[in-house]
């Protein structure tokens, strides 16, 4: 059986793209955070098994040069904002965290792979070296999936504390 030259350069047209769309992907990047921006459905599982729910707004602010987010639960419970920043001269992102229960994280952005990544500084605490991370990943124009983990061992390895499902409202 013979294939038609037509039929194979397509497929092969969108590897090569999507190799190099992974390959393009860089830290460095002032784009890197804007899948982000929207207003998003959340829903989680809370640690008694219960699905529950809450919502986010991102929003580009001052000159479009800042990322900001007002997170919170459906009930009011609990809430929380950020701002994330692309410092063009070290070529850095970097987030800080508020929430209402005094809660503050100051976040240095990474990249895995596809995954987006805003984490902490090292701490020591008796003896571990306490990393904490939100981990972006499943992103597709209209849903992606964020996780909170925390590592004891210098980010050897990670446990998951809190995974949310994001949904893109209006779609």
């Amino acid at each position: 059986m013979r294939v038609k030259k037509e039929y194979l350069v397509l497929p092969l047209l969108l590897v090569m793209t999507s190799v190099i769309s992974a390959q393009s992907l860089k830290l460095q990047d002032s784009t890197l955070f804007d899948f982000w921006v929207g207003d998003w459905n959340l829903t989680w599982t809370n640690s008694a098994g219960k699905e529950e729910k809450g919502t986010n707004r991102i929003t580009k602010i001052l000159d479009g040069k800042v990322i900001q987010e007002n997170f919170s639960f459906a009930s009011g419970a609990f809430k929380g904002t950020s701002i994330s920043v692309y410092n063009l001269s070290k070529k850095t992102w970097h987030q800080a965290w508020a929430d209402t229960q005094g809660g503050y994280f100051d976040f240095e952005g990474d990249l895995e792979g596809d995954k987006r990544i805003f984490k902490t500084k090292v701490r020591e605490e008796n003896g571990k070296k306490i990393i904490q991370r939100m981990v972006f990943y499943n992103i597709k124009q209209n849903s992606l999936t964020w996780d909170w983990q925390s590592s004891r061992d210098g980010g050897v390895t990670w446990n998951l504390l809190w995974r949310i499902n994001y949904v893109r409202k209006n779609i």
